[in-house]
């Protein structure tokens, strides 16, 4: 007989916790195949799409495309394995619907291993396609447990019984809600969700429901809220998301926005961060890239060069190749340098990570930065091209501006700022000149290091930007 077996939101690598779905690559009732994409979504870090460890034909699709999900909810459900033929789904004797696997219920290994998905076996969670008339009793069995809305500290506890329960008319059942994040916004705002007609799947309440009776309610200026909410954010002087005060606009800190905002005050909470800068004559820098692009072959970037620089400036001073274990209260230093430098896209700010940096020469790193450049301006950035750096440079002179004291990028030590170069008054050899001048500045983590230490690294990267023939010694 053919089973219906539940797709959730796999963890899709480095701490992600949830994800917006973009774009729906399947509709229901179409037919897929193990391992084809089914569904398009946006973490914090990229956009990816989502294989199906399943074939069969979708029954079910949730969350409309908008809506964001936890790590772990529902996003489909395929029903995989060949009808019987000698009578209704009903006839399923105890032992096929306690394994919960018939032979025809096997499911084909998906070649593409997800976190939380094998490649051979289906998850132990299953429904059947056509529920049995008996699904109501199974559904009252557990009939002491009107403790499902306790399950509002433990969200995943509820989970099981949520799906055969879920009946409109049962105010006094399981709550037909599947993502805590949902249940979090409800609660924290004073709403019952008993009250509410979901607009999912069998009457599933989704987020944008929960959000649109929240702009009803303050439309009617009645939006709810309980004297027992101590952790509720909003307050009541606040203007409500939907109806503020003219001219206020209220953006949602989610997705990359998000991510930055939080990496940011992290920083900002841990690390006891200090500055120092400084302003190098980089003309004999841009000369020596113009006698290199002038010898032919892949033109070199003038970030290439200062990715080079950087690497060289580690190996001499290797302790802001660093992070700070706080758990252990332990300095990690690195051999390897895995540079990450800062790329502004439409999406928002990102910082791709060039490998072994410290192994390429510039032809390499000019081409490493523009690949995952054109991968960050389209989107296609995956988390590993996102994480695991050990040092950041920030050409923020791309922007037109000299200096900045930036922010260390959790959990590195150190960032290296760069400001425009222009022509400046300078005095070259005792005489006054105008020269192609930059201002380098380096925040680091003073854990990691003193302040000798952190002018030395930057004092040697501003001698390499007057004078390239320096990396001479060390090439």
């Amino acid at each position: 007989m053919a089973q219906v077996l539940e797709f959730k939101l796999p963890d899709l690598g480095e701490g992600l916790t949830e994800a917006e779905i973009v774009r729906w690559l399947v509709e229901v009732g179409d037919v897929v195949a193990v391992d084809q994409p089914v569904v398009e979504v946006e973490t914090a870090k990229a956009m990816v799409d989502v294989p199906c460890p399943y074939g069969g034909v979708v029954t079910a699709r949730f969350g409309a495309e908008g809506t964001e999900l936890p790590v772990g909810a529902p996003l489909l459900t395929v029903a995989v394995g060949e009808p019987a033929e000698d009578g209704p789904a009903d006839d399923a004797g105890p032992a096929d619907s306690a394994d919960g696997r018939g032979r025809s219920g096997r499911t084909e290994g998906s070649g593409n291993v997800l976190v939380g998905y094998g490649t051979s076996e289906a998850p132990a969670r299953r429904r059947r396609v056509r529920p049995s008339d008996a699904a109501p009793a199974k559904a009252a069995a557990p009939a002491a447990p009107p403790a499902a809305p306790v399950a509002n500290g433990h969200p995943r506890a509820a989970e099981p019984a949520a799906a055969p329960a879920r009946t409109q008319g049962a105010v006094d059942g399981p709550v037909p809600v599947i993502s805590p994040l949902v249940r979090r916004l409800a609660r924290q705002n004073g709403l019952d969700l008993r009250e509410m007609a979901g607009s999912g799947p069998e009457g599933l309440i989704l987020r944008a429901d929960v959000e649109y009776a929240l702009r009803a309610a303050a439309a009617q200026g009645r939006t709810g809220t309980t004297a027992g909410e101590p952790r509720t954010r909003r307050t009541t002087d606040a203007p409500a998301p939907a109806a503020g005060a003219p001219g206020v606009t209220r953006v949602p800190l989610k997705g990359i926005r998000g991510t930055v905002a939080d990496k940011l005050s992290r920083s900002r909470t841990e690390i006891p961060d200090a500055t120092c800068w400084v302003d190098a004559d980089a003309t004999e820098l841009m000369r020596t890239r113009a006698a290199m692009n002038a010898a032919g072959g892949p033109r070199i970037s003038v970030l290439a060069l200062l990715a080079r620089i950087c690497t060289a400036a580690l190996a001499r001073f290797p302790e802001l190749n660093s992070s700070v274990d706080t758990g252990a209260r332990e300095i990690v230093q690195y051999a390897d340098v895995h540079l990450g430098f800062a790329a502004q896209t439409d999406r928002g700010l990102v910082v791709p990570v060039v490998r072994d940096a410290h192994t390429r020469d510039a032809e390499s790193l000019t081409a490493e930065f523009g690949r995952l450049t054109e991968a960050a301006r389209a989107g296609t950035l995956t988390p590993a091209d996102l994480t695991g750096g050990t040092f950041t440079l920030n050409n923020y002179g791309v922007f037109g501006v000299d200096g900045s004291t930036p922010i260390v990028n959790h959990p590195e030590a150190a960032m290296l700022g760069v400001g425009r170069i222009v022509p400046k008054p300078w005095v070259h050899e005792g005489e006054l000149a105008v020269r192609q001048v930059v201002q380098l500045s380096l925040t680091f983590d003073h854990r990691v290091c003193d302040g000798g230490t952190a002018g030395g690294f930057l004092r040697y990267v501003a001698d390499c930007v007057e004078q390239p023939a320096v990396l001479l010694r060390t090439l």
